[in-house]
This record gives structure tokens, C-alpha cells and sequence, in this order.
């Protein structure tokens, strides 16, 4: 598969859900490789987007999943980061399954949050979502996965730095450079709380 650098991207996010619904149908699991398909050309975006979500969703709750999630997005957005036209997962990842049953509960639980989401985005200020920019945001969503692995003893602290990813997803995807300074500003904020926690297991 060949995308575009991320400069010419752009999608509707309930389209996307609703892609991987489907991909749901008449199967007992799916794999990364499967959710990876669905995406197809629509960019970087979803990439980022995607991973983030599902660590926010009820799936993120199973013990250890964080970590593995923001280990894929660190995959990728090393690739995002260097230029890469072509983004890769090892065949070991790729081959990971999640229960279609539960991965499709988690899709339509994301799935009004993807619906007021469209109607919220536009594109604006859309030289904020290109490169060298995108350079920039792959380099901060790397730091902010990399927070994962300790705040997730603490739960659902997990969700603030995969939030600023899903930002920055959805910042790529919709061209909307309004919501890559939002992102930027919930990376802050993630960046904070790691800050905080790791003061409070040091007193």
C-alpha cells in the first residue's frame, strides 16, 4: 500500500468506523493487518487515529493493552517522522487478533464520538498538518506513547496522552490544523500528568 505523505489526506471518521464494523461480519476475529487494510490510502491520519481510540475505548482496559497499542503507534510514527511513503508492522503484530465480537462493541461504542467529531471538523489552517509539521507531531506522539507504559498503573491516566494522539490523528485526517494546536495543548497536559506521577512514586 502507497500513501501520500500525508499532504493530500482527508476522510470522513464515521466512514472509517463504519469500514471497520463491517469488517466485523461474519468473522470471529481480527487482526491488525485487517484493521490496517480497511484504512487503505486515506493517509497518515488514521494511522495515529485508530490506535489511540481503541486505548480509549473499553478495549484499552485490558491489562497490558496500552502498552501494545502505543507500541504500534511508536512503530508508526517513526515511519511517519523519517518520510516513509510505505508503513510497516511487523509480521508478529500484524498477525495479533482481537475478538470480533469485542472489537465491534468498541467500534460502535466510538462511533458517536466519531459522528459529533465530523461535524465539528473542517479544514482550517491546513499548513499546520503538512510537513515539516507532521515531522513534528509523529516526534510528539512517540514521547506521548512512550508515557503509556508507566501511567498506565494508574487507571485511565493512560487516556490523556492517547487522546493527543487521536488529536493529532484527526488533525492529519480532516486537513484541521485548529485541532493540531488543541493536540498540542492536550500533550501539555499528558506530559504534566507523567511529571506529576512520577513526583508522587519518587516522594
Amino acid at each position: 500500500m502507497k500513501y501520500n505523505n500525508g499532504n493530500q489526506c482527508g476522510g470522513v471518521l464515521s466512514e472509517v468506523i463504519f469500514d471497520l464494523i463491517r469488517l466485523t461480519d461474519d468473522r470471529e476475529s481480527v487482526t491488525v493487518l485487517d484493521i490496517r487494510n480497511v484504512f487503505g490510502n486515506r493517509c497518515f491520519g488514521p494511522f495515529l487515529l485508530f490506535p489511540a481510540m481503541l486505548e480509549i475505548s473499553p478495549i484499552g482496559g485490558i491489562p497490558g493493552v496500552p502498552t501494545a497499542i502505543a507500541l504500534v503507534i511508536v512503530l508508526f510514527s517513526i515511519q511517519i517522522a523519517l518520510g516513509f511513503e510505505y508503513l510497516w508492522l511487523p509480521k508478529l503484530i500484524e498477525r495479533r487478533e482481537i475478538g470480533a465480537k469485542r472489537f465491534r462493541k468498541a467500534m460502535e461504542w466510538l462511533l458517536p464520538v466519531a459522528r459529533w467529531t465530523d461535524r465539528a471538523i473542517k479544514p482550517r489552517l491546513d499548513w499546520a498538518t503538512k510537513r515539516p509539521w507532521l515531522n513534528i507531531f509523529a516526534l510528539i506522539c512517540i514521547a506521548l506513547a512512550a508515557t503509556v507504559p508507566l501511567l498506565e498503573i494508574i487507571p485511565f491516566a493512560s487516556t490523556i496522552p492517547m487522546a493527543a494522539i487521536a488529536l493529532f490523528g484527526i488533525s492529519i485526517l480532516s486537513r484541521d490544523g485548529v485541532v493540531a494546536i488543541l493536540a498540542a495543548l492536550v500533550s501539555i497536559g499528558a506530559f504534566y500528568l507523567l511529571y506529576s506521577t512520577v513526583v508522587i512514586f519518587l516522594a
